[in-house]
């Protein structure tokens, strides 16, 4: 029998004394107050959620350690220090520590440990593929940490060497990474690989100590730039959002014209009720052959609060709606914020089914905690 983790008792916790209880709507029918969020819910939600990956055996690689994922360890690692200042927590959440742990296992032995995916067991080229994709969200999730503390680590360091000596130097995808491709939309798939190359971005433009400055690495972040210029204009809005929320963080990734075209892009798929749905920010067809959910869902509403207020102050108002969705639409029973899957019809209480909504958990606290 699994013990109860401590997410979990928060939780239940939580709801027992009806911790900042969800608002759907205030009494003279307005929106309610950005502040109006249970934040130490989605801390549970995130919390419990990023303790069952660590222990899910799919998850699990060599030396006791598991692989990073798109839709759950990311966003947890890039939204839980925000959620820590939220909540004025001392320390990380064990989960948060314990997932730090393993990528910093993994970027100190990085010449000993297995590829995610290797090429003997799964075939070519997802060794090359898995290598490309961790050295990104390694840096990406080393960065995020060490800028709730405004030190770049020695670890960080060797996690932006590893990224750097695996970006190509030559051919169509110069400046770029090998990209796993599993045909999961919208992290693993063809199109992916974009979307890779602007995570790295985000991860220099994030890392404290003016690393973006460093000389060192100035020749292959020019080549990141132009990777990400040349293409941008030919990338679905989903990849496009990315690389200008990156933009807020490194300069040089977008011109005026861009920034302003994917704006205005983003605002005119905004739904009335002031959020976004998935299915407008991209041509996905899911393989099952059902049909997208078009309504309103907290991943890419949270996703393009956040883009939006990063990357362009004018778009104020279109933040401000979507930031009310958000708060109207936090699960009281869960804390989460649902979002459905691109690829099938999943059951959302399966483990699977739970995945982009972990995704727009993470993102919804970005877009809602307020800073220490």
């Amino acid at each position: 029998m699994r013990l109860p983790t401590l997410a979990t008792i928060a939780l239940l916790l939580g709801g027992a004394l009806n911790v900042a209880p969800v608002v759907a709507q205030s009494a003279n029918g307005s929106a309610p107050p950005a502040s109006a969020w249970n934040s130490r819910a989605a801390a549970a939600y995130l919390d419990g959620r990023m303790d069952w990956w660590l222990q899910w055996p799919n998850a699990a690689r060599d030396h006791d350690t598991a692989c990073v994922s798109c839709h759950t360890s990311l966003p947890y690692a890039m939204a839980r220090p925000a959620l820590r200042s939220s909540l004025r927590e001392p320390e990380m959440a064990a989960p948060e520590r314990a997932m730090g742990a393993h990528v910093v296992k993994r970027v100190r032995m990085w010449k000993d440990v297995e590829p995610f995916y290797p090429d003997q067991t799964r075939g070519l080229p997802k060794s090359s593929e898995s290598r490309g994709t961790e050295a990104v969200l390694n840096a990406v999730i080393l960065s995020a940490r060490d800028a709730s503390t405004g030190t770049l680590t020695d670890d960080t360091r060797q996690a932006f060497n590893n990224l750097w000596a695996l970006q190509f130097k030559a051919g169509d995808l110069k400046g770029a990474w090998a990209w796993l491709n599993f045909h999961y939309e919208p992290w693993e798939a063809t199109e992916s690989g974009y979307y890779g190359a602007a995570l790295a971005a985000l991860a220099v433009g994030t890392a404290p100590g003016a690393y973006s400055s460093t000389p060192e690495i100035q020749a292959p972040l020019e080549l990141l730039r132009d990777y990400l210029r040349r293409g941008i204009d030919r990338e679905r809005l989903f990849n496009q959002l990315t690389v200008l929320w990156a933009s807020s963080k490194l300069p040089g990734l977008v011109t005026d014209a861009q920034r302003q075209a994917i704006v205005a892009a983003a605002i005119s798929k905004q739904q009335d009720d002031g959020g976004w749905s998935m299915a407008a920010l991209g041509a996905w067809k899911r393989i099952d052959g059902s049909s997208l959910e078009t309504t309103s869902d907290g991943y890419a509403t949270a996703l393009i609060a956040v883009v939006l207020r990063d990357a362009d102050p004018s778009a104020a108002v279109s933040v401000k709606k979507a930031k009310a969705w958000l708060v109207r639409h936090q699960e009281s029973a869960t804390g989460r914020w649902w979002a459905a899957s691109l690829n099938k019809a999943r059951d959302p209480a399966s483990d699977a089914g739970k995945f982009m909504s972990d995704a727009a958990t993470a993102y919804a606290v970005l877009a809602l905690a307020e800073p220490r």
